[in-house]
């Protein structure tokens, strides 16, 4: 099951951060200040190299801030309106009743 509105990677990498300032976590990271802010602020995603430097740096795995990447990215996506697909097995069927 989804999660209802997930918090972006960054709202949580911010509570990892305590008292650590972004200049100091984006050295250790061997990143830029800006590229960090824009994670920190939510408007820059986590990469999978990023979440591989993240899991190094706070003894966490890839994975945990890959899923909470994609948990975001998908809540983002459902909340847009777009025609809905059809199945194409349900398409298949319908073709062959047609026929």
């Amino acid at each position: 099951m989804r999660m209802h509105n997930p918090a972006h990677p960054g709202t949580i990498l911010r509570e990892y951060m305590a008292e650590l300032s972004v200049t100091a976590l984006a050295s250790h990271l061997d990143t830029t200040r800006v590229n960090l802010s824009r994670i920190l602020h939510g408007r820059a995603g986590i990469s999978a190299e990023m979440a591989l430097r993240l899991s190094e740096a706070f003894g966490t795995s890839p994975e945990f801030w890959l899923n909470m990447q994609t948990n975001f990215d998908l809540w983002q996506a459902s909340q847009i309106r777009r025609k809905k697909i059809v199945l194409l097995n349900a398409r298949k069927e319908q073709k062959r009743s047609a026929a």
